[in-house]
């Protein structure tokens, strides 16, 4: 029942700028370095046409050759993020959409090239080696003057297409026209700001197991290796550059995970103002990969921690996580495959201290991390997945003790998958109460309601919190 996506490279989005021209040559070659750009391309814009299938960019990298992943991660990437602008430019250059490997060729190219400034490539030899890509393909080589004649009239007519684009508010903010409506209706004055900071890449977060170190010591071990950061959170640092997660002191024994900073929020949160040394029994409910699960086993040493997911294999990530941090070493932690809305299947019988709720969502409030998200979701799939939440909330309520708690989260900015969905539980459920809660966690935002040792949270994800308390009568 996890909504989750995987992430592409410890945390942090690629920036395209990483990937910069090499002499382009024909002939592959065992090193990225002698790739040549044409063939980068092609298996870009396969990706991109994955996508537009409804295939998720997460799954669809994973099987590009090792070789052609960095540079094809950090194009497509890109891609995602100015598509909108792509197939509006697309439109102009054609009314009729060719074949779909071409039309993706076609937008690829139309996606690095439009901003010139920011394009990872010159643009002529982008428009090049994308008519060599179409060259050199079975399936796009019939149309290979067609995308010629396309890409050469934008180069010559560019300024003008653009300004005929800008109108078009799919071109202008790169989502989807229902998504920039939804926004707008939600968030009257911060829409703008929303979507402009989903176009950026997100930050790499950290947290720091303060069993090991303190965030001040971690820090200091950072920047001797030469890695900037600012604390976020309450136990958390924000690099000022990604970086491979390799080059972390300490993360294979465990000592730092990378987790976004509003993602930190949840642990604290759940039993804020009980006492930690409690041997609560908690259930984290929809868990993969398992950095909530980590987190709560750190907060309460001897809590008992149940970890659901109905997926097998993120199952086994749960377990790789927990492994690493030596939580099932401490025989605290159980991890089960298991569908948390059928607790006929899984549950003892013996009621919890505590649950977590990390619902299925739209993830709108990672778009930054995951830029293929806003063209995968279409309208409906918010009021569905709201369904869904409310059916987990149905399900699990009964499984809390009385006076225990259950923390509602998602990460999603739509508030049909969050105040929505709790509101409308509480009008069923007479039995909880809210406790002061975050709310939404909006980008670009100052949070409120957070665990008092939270500092500012940087420049995290949209997430949600509510944290109901049930009766003890």
């Amino acid at each position: 029942m996890s909504h989750k996506p995987q992430t592409h490279q410890a945390g942090a989005s690629p920036r395209p700028a990483a990937a910069r021209p090499q002499s382009p040559r024909t002939g592959d070659s065992s090193t990225a370095q002698s790739l040549p750009l044409w063939r980068q391309l092609q298996v870009a814009a396969a990706v991109v046409q994955a996508v537009r299938a409804g295939r998720s960019l997460t799954a669809e990298l994973a099987s590009v050759t090792p070789e052609l992943r960095p540079g094809v991660q950090a194009l497509t990437f890109q891609v995602m993020r100015q598509l909108g602008r792509a197939m509006a430019l697309r439109e102009k250059l054609a009314n009729k959409a060719p074949p779909p490997a071409a039309d993706a060729l076609l937008c690829t190219a139309l996606a690095l090239s439009w901003q010139g400034d920011d394009a990872p490539y010159p643009v002529h030899t982008l428009v090049n080696q994308a008519v060599e890509a179409a060259r050199q393909q079975r399936q796009t080589q019939p149309q290979s003057g067609f995308i010629n004649g396309c890409l050469r009239r934008f180069l010559r007519e560019r300024e003008t297409l653009v300004a005929e684009t800008d109108n078009d508010p799919q071109a202008r903010w790169n989502h989807p026209r229902w998504w920039v409506t939804r926004v707008q209706d939600e968030y009257p004055e911060d829409w703008q700001k929303l979507l402009d900071m989903a176009q950026q890449p997100a930050p790499m977060s950290l947290r720091v197991d303060t069993r090991h170190h303190s965030v001040a010591e971690y820090q200091a071990q950072l920047l001797v290796i030469g890695l900037a950061t600012q604390a976020v959170g309450a136990s958390g640092l924000q690099l000022e550059r990604a970086v491979p997660v390799h080059q972390l002191p300490g993360f294979a024994q465990g000592h730092v995970s990378v987790q976004d900073a509003a993602a930190q929020v949840a642990a604290p949160l759940l039993l804020q103002g009980r006492e930690a040394g409690q041997a609560w029994r908690i259930l984290d409910a929809c868990a993969a990969p398992g950095g909530k699960t980590g987190h709560l086993l750190a907060c309460y040493p001897n809590a008992q921690v149940l970890a659901l997911d109905v997926d097998a294999e993120r199952c086994q990530r749960i377990a790789e996580n927990l492994q690493r941090l030596g939580a099932q070493n401490e025989a605290r932690a159980e991890v089960r495959a298991a569908d948390a809305a059928q607790p006929a299947q899984w549950w003892d019988g013996v009621a919890f201290d505590a649950i977590l709720l990390d619902a299925p969502c739209t993830a709108s409030g990672i778009v930054r991390r995951h830029p293929d998200v806003r063209w995968l979701r279409r309208p409906g799939d918010s009021a569905q997945l709201a369904q869904t939440q409310a059916r987990l909330l149905k399900a699990l309520w009964p499984l809390l003790s009385p006076g225990g708690r259950l923390l509602y989260c998602t990460c999603s900015v739509f508030r049909s998958e969050g105040e929505d969905t709790v509101q409308a539980f509480l009008q069923h459920n007479t039995d909880a109460r809210m406790l002061p809660s975050p709310g939404h966690l909006i980008p670009g935002k100052i949070p409120t309601g957070l665990p008092v040792k939270h500092n500012a949270l940087g420049e995290h994800d949209g997430f949600y919190y509510a944290l109901l308390e049930k009766d003890r009568d």
